[in-house]
């Protein structure tokens, strides 16, 4: 896919050196077609580096995308520039009006808080209620699922023994769902999580169907039976390091944390990672990206209630 992107972005060189087809808006004008606009929600710390994994998976499908980051305005950020995130993301106030093909909303590290207790608790679910109408379909990562399935339906969160973190085994239950056509019955998915939602609170919802699990790790695919919002409770998007860089940190902090499981070779953090979920990674977006997003978009964007 070619991926529409400011050329300034941090992003674009290391795609470029990836072979990910990157171009500007000038290029972008003169091919005939419509641009699919996602915006992408970035609620993590790592701010450059969740892009640059996002926009990756984004660009490995022959559809164009022009990409909309998103931040929140009444959170501020202090783990990235404030210089990046004003020449590159805009404030949901500054896109309220507007109309997305995609929207994905991703995880945040604030699990050990209540929902109402984040402090852009509100503006989230402003933008939730506003996807109703305004996006065709959304992709919600980790907490960012989490979240909207506590605000859509009231699903609860549930605190964890023990951080769910490593790379697991999952199994399909819905194999003529499109979201995972080309998937093995068998996929790996990274979780690095502290919280989890459980079967029980979600068979009842009429609306809701599970698409694949793990034995260990739990529900991990849902989505509305419309196709209008998927949900992801691991990190498909991690790049083959980041374990290794949330292990090293928290390591190195003194805090409670266990070697990823399942993750470097003979479960020894001196040996690299051995990487299991990169394929299903892309399967799972550019699916998302062709089968919710680009078969049933509108040419002219508009109320999606319509």
């Amino acid at each position: 896919m070619p991926i529409k992107i400011p050329l300034s972005l941090p992003a674009t060189s290391i795609l470029k050196s990836e072979n990910v087809f990157v171009i500007d808006d000038e290029r972008a004008l003169h091919q005939d077609i419509r641009t699919l606009r996602v915006a992408i929600l970035n609620l993590m710390p790592t701010k450059i580096a969740t892009e640059t994994q996002l926009l990756r998976l984004l660009g490995n499908t022959p559809l164009q995308v022009e990409v909309v980051l998103l931040r929140t305005a009444s959170h501020e950020a202090k783990n990235t520039d404030a210089d990046h995130l004003l020449v590159h993301y805009l404030t949901f106030n500054e896109i309220r009006e507007q109309y997305f093909d995609g929207l994905i909303i991703t995880g945040a590290p604030v699990e050990h808080l209540e929902f109402r207790e984040v402090d852009y608790w509100k503006e989230l679910t402003e933008i939730l209620d506003w996807a109703q109408t305004n996006v065709t379909s959304s992709l919600n990562i980790c907490w960012g699922a989490q979240a909207a399935l506590q605000h859509y339906y009231g699903i609860p969160k549930y605190k964890l023994p023990h951080k769910m973190f490593g790379i697991f085994k999952h199994h399909i239950l819905a194999k003529n769902e499109p979201l995972l056509r080309g998937f093995d019955d068998v996929f790996h998915a990274p979780h690095s999580r502290h919280t989890e939602i459980r079967r029980a609170d979600i068979e009842p919802v009429e609306n809701l169907r599970i698409l694949a699990e793990s034995e260990e790790a739990g529900v991990h695919m849902l989505a509305t039976l419309d196709g209008r919002h998927h949900f992801v409770t691991g990190h498909p998007e991690y790049d083959p390091l980041t374990l290794k860089s949330e292990y090293e940190r928290d390591y190195l902090l003194a805090l409670p944390i266990s070697i990823p499981k399942n993750y470097f070779l003979d479960d020894n953090p001196n040996q690299l990672p051995l990487v299991q979920w990169r394929s299903h990674a892309n399967l799972l977006f550019s699916n998302w990206l062709n089968y919710y997003v680009y078969q049933v978009t509108a040419f002219e964007l508009k109320d999606t209630r319509k």
